[in-house]
């Protein structure tokens, strides 16, 4: 953030410029932000040089516009017409005004000039919102579901222990099947324990990460859930399972597991990452989506500094979250190619070539075969060509989440050259306000989940933890518009540099008509997570007064 000199009056203004933009100046240019230009002693009063100010005329052509001004400032601040003042001195800003780095602080630079948001912009077809065809939240649990839960919550005899592993989103999907494993086993849920990420670093408890007293009220009904195991089982030894087959059902877990617990009073799992069978009875389906939308809720430290930034987004109308899995680490695991250059290419390889245990990607596929698969995470160039084809209009303000893109700045030049209103959380943050989260990877990540999750249309660049976990949020939300780039069917489009551009822009809109987050129900979609897509399971059309949210 530029600072203005101070003024005698000990005030300050600020002129905020995103650092995508400051990175593309010269030191010239990012001088003129901060120094006004110098005046042409040749130049008249405001007439221009051809009127002499020694002219009576002149004179009583300036005082009479002084006069109007005046008088017109009287029941109209003129003031509301001038975005920056020239005189920055002669201002006092207020804290909102201070801290908004969404304000179109880009006109105070020819170089970096773009066009404002406009009315029609904000009201354009890209910011309509899929029809959600009536569905809401509806957690209705059977009377057989309620009966069971007495003895449930009565029982101390078993306790659960689970370690969760991962990133953010990975975590949250085993958090979420190791309540319902806890509730197949009748067991008490011991906070789960989060294993330290060693990718980076990140040393965070449930605690510091999720609201643990929220996280145990929502479900005091469902599952008892304990902060540490009882004084008569701190010493006992559990029994450790970690051979948890793929896609578990209930019927296994009771079988392999109920007897062991019971006789051994405390269970260790691990490794419950996609452990749990997508496909439950429709009570477990239901405790599911009670987890994720519900009970985990962020720590309030979180909470707070995610919705700010949210509103320093929304503050200027509509906004579009874009996750960009445009990462070194992103290349290398799904076995494509960043499209920047031959040395960037030459990088990924040699990264696979050293470390082939990190390809998750099917190795009998070339890169050239995965692309057109759509496999392949859309680089910036594609993500931009996919958004103007979509009708996003040029002042749309993007909040991007995701780490940093392999290439640095430049990779996203294609990106901020179309769409120069671009900002991530360091754009958006005040000094000072990131530092209590510095080196927490999870609570970053929570804080990118928190702006996307509330933005007006959300889109990723390639699937993943998050673009799953927000799919599900945004359609228990009512639905919100989320853009799935059909990737697989629109490549060869994009390769086709024959196309005309409204051949191509109209080609792109009808692969996409399906696309925009509308209720998809998930017996349409065999083994998906009901977290994922929670119709029909946990939303219905039932009136406001049956439902339970």
């Amino acid at each position: 953030m530029a600072k203005s000199k101070k003024c005698n009056a000990k005030k300050q203004s600020y002129i905020s410029v995103p650092s995508q933009i400051i990175a593309t100046l010269s030191s010239s240019s990012l001088q003129s932000l901060l120094v006004p230009p110098k005046k042409n002693p040749n130049t008249g009063f405001f007439l221009g040089h051809r009127y002499s100010c020694r002219r009576p005329g002149v004179w009583l052509l300036a005082l009479f516009c002084f006069a109007l001004v005046g008088l017109l400032r009287l029941g109209w601040n003129v003031n509301t017409l001038i975005p920056f003042s020239p005189y920055p001195c002669l201002e006092t800003l207020s804290i909102p005004h201070r801290i908004d780095k969404l304000g179109e602080t880009h006109h105070v630079s020819t170089a970096a000039q773009r066009p404002r948001a406009s009315h029609s912009d904000s009201d354009s077809e890209f910011w309509k919102q899929p029809d959600g065809m009536g569905y809401r939240p509806c957690l209705e649990f059977s009377a057989e579901y309620k009966r069971a839960s007495k003895a449930i919550l009565n029982d101390r005899r078993k306790y659960l222990l689970v370690v969760v592993s991962g990133g953010l989103n990975q975590q949250r999907n085993q958090i979420v099947d190791a309540v319902v494993i806890a509730r197949i086993l009748g067991a008490a849920l011991v906070v789960p324990i989060l294993q330290v990420n060693l990718i980076w670093g990140d040393e965070s408890e449930f605690s510091d990460i999720f609201d643990f007293g929220h996280f145990k009220r929502v479900l005091a009904d469902d599952v008892r859930i304990l902060s540490s195991l009882p004084s008569s089982h701190i010493k006992t030894r559990p029994v450790e399972e970690n051979r948890t087959p793929l896609h578990a059902s209930p019927q296994w877990i009771r079988t392999h597991y109920l007897k062991r617990i019971k006789k051994g009073g405390v269970m260790l799992l691990r490794g419950l990452d996609s452990r749990l069978s997508n496909d439950l009875p429709p009570d477990l389906q239901k405790l599911r989506c009670k987890v994720a939308f519900q009970a985990l809720r962020f720590a309030p430290p979180i909470l707070e500094l995610g919705n700010k930034l949210a509103r320093r987004m929304q503050s200027k109308g509509p906004y579009l979250a874009l996750h960009l899995r445009i990462e070194k680490d992103v290349w290398v695991r799904t076995g494509c190619l960043p499209g920047l250059s031959k040395e960037y290419d030459e990088i990924i390889h040699n990264e696979r070539r050293r470390h082939p245990e990190l390809l998750t990607a099917r190795s009998n596929m070339t890169y050239h075969e995965r692309k057109l698969a759509g496999l392949c995470p859309l680089n910036a160039f594609e993500v931009t060509r996919l958004l103007k084809a979509l009708g996003a209009p040029t002042s749309t303000r993007i909040y991007w989440a995701g780490g940093e893109p392999l290439g640095g700045k430049e990779a996203l030049l294609p990106l901020t050259g179309q769409f120069p209103h671009f900002y991530n959380k360091e754009d958006l943050a005040l000094p000072g306000e990131l530092e209590p989260f510095a080196h927490k990877a999870s609570f970053m990540a929570a804080i990118d989940y928190i702006v996307s999750a509330e933005s007006d249309v959300f889109m990723l660049s390639h699937g993943g933890n998050m673009g799953h976990a927000i799919q599900g949020h945004r359609a228990y939300a009512g639905h919100k518009k989320y853009i799935t780039p059909n990737k697989r069917h629109m490549l060869p489009y994009f390769l086709n540099s024959s196309l005309p551009e409204a051949e191509f822009n109209r080609i792109i809109r009808e692969l996409h008509r399906e696309s925009f987050g509308q209720p998809e129900l998930r017996a349409s979609k065999a083994r998906r997570d009901v977290t994922k897509y929670p119709v029909p399971e946990c939303m219905c059309k039932r009136k406001a007064s049956n439902t339970t949210t």
